[in-house]
């Protein structure tokens, strides 16, 4: 079994429990999370992870609490702060989610929140949306096309943004017919964890004119960065680079000073 099967397999004891719950709705108005990442002032906009495991590395620093992180990430010029929420694989959770929700509104920053995890029910789509978020990753490989079309129109019913994350032409065909207004194109196979970085960028390549074209993973330096903002991307996510950094700050602004091209 792949890792990408176990995580799944264990989603459904997870959406179990979450419909087992009743919502505590919410009455924030999401931010719009497609305008904040559309391209301006010559810029790629950074997209800062929260992630204290990763399925490929291990465990990441936990120097900083969740919600000190993305403090940390919007002060040091992340556009929008992307937090996992899945525990058993990366040691996530929703509580993450509604505590950086909290600190970024303390702080009187309206940094938009990315919650980021295998969505393969509406239920988790509202759990996004109750605890903080303004955008939800879908996941195109773990959906056939109808499934994810329903989801992209659940999460804008839910005054959310669907980030359709794909990693090859077939998939961002799925998801344009979605009408996703953000793709993702994930440079790492989530079935085999291989980084390619010459399919991601021919993939980006193909994303229209109007849609906001996101890289994901495999940005390590500025370098990384530096090379991505001279391709089509308008944004791309930074995971990995920042969580092995105790204090990120230095290294995440190192990273958008990169980005202006």
């Amino acid at each position: 079994m792949s890792r990408l099967a176990e995580i799944l397999a264990n989603k459904g004891r997870e959406i179990a429990a979450l419909r087992a719950c009743p919502r505590q709705r919410s009455s924030r108005t999401p931010l719009d999370v497609a305008r904040a990442l559309r391209p301006g002032g010559g810029a790629l906009r950074l997209i800062a992870e929260v992630k204290l495991r990763s399925p490929s590395a291990g465990p990441l620093s936990r120097a900083l609490a969740p919600d000190a992180r993305a403090l940390a990430y919007a002060e040091a010029g992340a556009t929008v702060v992307s937090v996992l929420c899945d525990g058993p694989f990366f040691d996530g959770s929703w509580d993450h989610l509604a505590a950086a929700r909290a600190a970024l509104d303390a702080a009187g920053l309206a940094v938009p929140l990315l919650a980021k995890e295998f969505v393969l029910d509406e239920r988790q789509i509202a759990e996004a949306r109750d605890r903080g978020a303004d955008a939800v990753l879908l996941i195109a490989r773990i959906v056939d096309a109808a499934r994810l079309m329903d989801l992209a129109h659940a999460a804008r019913d839910e005054g959310l943004e669907p980030l359709l994350e794909v990693v090859d032409e077939a998939e961002l065909e799925a998801a344009l017919a979605a009408g996703a207004r953000v793709v993702g194109v994930n440079a790492r196979d989530l079935d085999s964890l291989a980084m390619d970085a010459a399919r991601a960028a021919r993939v980006l390549d193909a994303i229209p004119a109007g849609v906001v074209a996101v890289h994901l993973s495999g940005l390590k330096a500025p370098a990384d960065v530096e090379r991505i903002a001279r391709g089509r991307a308008d944004a791309a996510l930074v995971g990995e680079a920042l969580m092995r950094e105790d204090d990120p700050r230095e290294a995440l602004a190192a990273m958008v000073a990169a980005a202006r091209r």
